[in-house]
This record gives structure tokens, C-alpha cells and sequence, in this order.
């Protein structure tokens, strides 16, 4: 199911983009370089806040939700960039104006197949949650027949868990498709356009490579299997290329390890998943005939070894103790991780919502300003 990496790979098909997006001799003004800096300094900072401490972090819902977050920041400050550039969208060339509406819509359906996938798992909590319920140890010990609901519900849950969602197996061709937009950025006679063009080209990076760690850590394939070589010319080069080589070392250790699964709460929640259905089923296998052949067995041979019916009585109840304890112990595991997991969704689900909603506001803004701008030009025409 996994892709597994196989070494660096530039994925850089039809040329350089930085040729493209640090033409020779760009010259400009202060006030633009001083917006540019500003800017790229900003971007790094949030790159560098990125990078996590602990390798294993990267595909834990925190760091996912942290990600958002940053790329949230990303497309918020490229509006204020449009304003503080005071480029009115009249001055666009039309393949800017492509470009940019071209991207967020595929932005827009990685977003949907997020909160898509995010919303299944989601979903899925309900049958863990029945299964915690029917074995509540608060009162009583659950009973044969609560054992084999607990046990299918569980047998449910691994089979709806393995399964993925068709919307997520698109995303690899669209970001396939949008890494190409990447080549598209030319510009010519426009200084502001190149400030634009350059800082978008960042964000699109960014965004790339975030809905491509995405998606690798909600199917367990990568998308692109890439590595970015950015130019040190970007003031957030250095920060990306830390960021990145983090992420990738990880993806390729869990690759290495034939991991399908790979979001860490989500992993636990399965092993744990795993096990109490494994105790579950022990317990539906036993037939009262064969325990009661084996009981007698054992109480011959203990017999033949000097031990009387109260010692067997004691062994067995010893015996039942601790299945006892390991089923407890197995559902609190499962209780615990299912929380983690559940409260991770929910914060990560609403971080995707609103990233959404800033992609959508900046493009419906956008085609509002176009729609005026060409309102204007026609009335001045007659």
C-alpha cells in the first residue's frame, strides 16, 4: 500500500522555477524589498516553529494540527501582502490571476478530502465507544454474550478501519497537478508582480508539501516522493530544507518498517484495538464441553501429583483473576487511546475547516475584485 522513498528525487520536470521566480538582474525598490523581507522572514519563522523535536512527532495530530495552523498564517499573510503591495487586481497579468484561482480550487478539494477522511475516522469512535460500554467493569463483569458483541463490534470497527476513503486517493494526482503550477510563475515589467509571484511561489511549497506529509500520514502512501531543493536566494531556504529533511527521514523510516499505518494516536488506538479483539475472541472460542474435557483432564493429573480439589479450585481462580486483569488493563488501554485519538480529530478537523475558510474568503475576494475591476473598465469604455 506505502511508497516507499528511494533516495533524493528533485522533482523538477519541465526546468528550474527559480529561474523563472529570481530572473536575472531583478531589481527593486526598497519599500518592495523591505514587504518581500518582511514577509519571507515572517515565513521562515513559522517553517522553523515547524520543526519538531522529536522525530516521532511528525505524524502525531498535534504537530498535524500545528501544520494547519502555520499554513492558515501563510494564506492570511499573502492577502495582506496583496494590500500592503497596494496591487489592485486590475494590475494583474491573467495568468497570475489563473494561477492563483487554479491552485486554491485544488487546495480546495485537498481540503475536502481531509475533512472527508478526518470525518470517517471520526465516525468510526462511535463503535469504540460501544465496545467500552458493553465491557464496563464499573459494576460488574461483562458477560459471555457482552463478550461477543464487544468482539464483533470490534471485528467491525478493524474492517471499516482498513478501508479508505476514494476522496484521499485523489489527492496524490492533484498535488502532482498542482506542483506543476509551480512552473507557470513567469513575469515580466512588474515589480510588485514579482514581489507577488515570489511569495506566493513559498506558500505554494509549503502547502504542497504539508497536504503531501497529509496525506502520506491518513493513507500510508506518499504522494510525491520528493524532496524540494529550494534556492538559498529564499530568505526561509534553510528553514524549509531543515523542516523537510526532518519529515522525510521519518516517512522513510516508517516506510523502511512496511508500516501502513503510520498516524501515531490513530496506530495506538489499532494495536490496542487489536489486542482486546484478540482477548474477545479467546473468549467466544471457549466451548463448555471442551473446558469441561480439559477441567477433568487437569483435575486428573493434578490429583496424580498429590494436589486435592481446593487447590485446583485456588489455581483456577488465580487463572481467571489474571485474564481478568489483562482484559481491564487491555480496555482501559483502549479507553485512553480512543480519548486521545477522538479529542486529536476533533481539534485537527476544525484547523482543516478553517484553513478552508481562509483559502475560499481569499478567492471569493478575489473574483469580487475581478468582477468590479472589469465593471469599471466596461463603464469606462462607454
Amino acid at each position: 500500500m506505502s511508497q516507499a522513498h528511494d533516495g533524493q528525487r528533485t522533482f523538477f520536470p519541465f526546468g528550474n522555477p527559480f529561474r523563472i521566480i529570481l530572473p536575472k538582474g531583478s531589481h527593486l525598490s526598497p519599500n518592495l524589498l523591505a514587504l518581500l523581507n518582511s514577509f519571507e522572514q515572517t515565513f521562515a519563522e513559522s517553517l522553523k516553529k515547524l520543526k519538531p523535536k522529536d522525530t516521532l512527532d511528525v505524524f502525531s495530530l498535534s504537530w498535524m494540527r500545528h501544520a494547519m495552523e502555520s499554513l492558515s498564517e501563510a494564506h492570511t499573510n499573502i492577502k495582506t501582502l496583496i494590500t500592503d503591495l497596494q496591487f489592485p487586481i486590475s494590475d494583474w497579468d491573467e495568468k497570475w490571476i489563473d494561477i492563483y484561482l487554479d491552485s486554491t480550487i485544488k487546495v480546495l478539494d485537498i481540503c475536502i478530502a481531509f475533512s472527508s477522511e478526518l470525518s470517517r475516522l471520526d465516525q468510526g469512535q462511535l463503535l469504540l465507544r460501544y465496545v467500552l460500554h458493553v465491557l464496563d467493569f464499573s459494576s460488574t463483569s461483562p458477560s459471555s454474550e457482552q463478550m461477543k458483541q464487544a468482539n464483533a463490534s470490534l471485528h467491525d470497527w478493524m474492517k471499516e478501519f482498513s478501508s479508505k476513503s476514494p476522496k484521499l486517493e485523489n489527492c496524490s494526482s492533484i498535488l502532482q497537478t498542482l506542483a506543476q503550477t509551480l512552473y507557470l510563475m513567469k513575469v515580466k515589467n512588474s515589480a510588485k508582480g514579482k514581489v507577488l509571484m515570489r511569495a506566493l511561489y513559498g506558500v505554494l511549497v509549503m502547502t504542497i508539501f504539508i497536504c503531501d506529509v497529509f496525506t502520506t500520514a491518513l493513507s500510508g502512501c506518499s504522494a510525491l516522493s520528493m524532496d524540494w531543493h529550494v534556492s538559498d536566494k529564499f530568505l526561509w531556504a534553510e528553514a524549509f530544507s531543515d523542516l523537510q529533511g526532518v519529515v522525510n527521514e521519518e516517512i522513510r523510516s516508517q516506510f523502511s518498517s512496511r508500516k501502513v499505518t503510520i498516524l501515531k494516536e490513530l496506530d495506538a488506538v489499532e494495536k490496542y484495538a487489536e489486542r482486546l479483539h484478540a482477548l474477545t475472541s479467546c473468549v467466544n472460542d471457549k466451548d463448555e464441553t471442551l473446558l469441561q474435557s480439559s477441567w477433568q483432564k487437569e483435575e486428573t493429573l493434578l490429583q496424580s501429583d498429590g494436589i486435592g480439589h481446593e487447590e485446583i479450585g485456588t489455581l483456577a481462580k488465580i487463572i481467571d483473576q489474571e485474564e481478568s486483569e489483562r482484559l481491564q488493563d487491555s480496555i482501559s488501554n483502549l479507553a485512553e487511546g480512543t480519548e486521545r485519538l477522538a479529542d486529536g480529530l476533533d481539534i485537527l478537523s476544525k484547523q482543516v475547516r478553517d484553513f478552508f475558510q481562509i483559502v475560499l474568503t481569499g478567492r471569493d475576494a478575489l473574483l469580487s475584485n475581478l468582477r468590479v475591476s472589469n465593471a469599471t473598465q466596461e463603464s469606462s469604455v462607454d
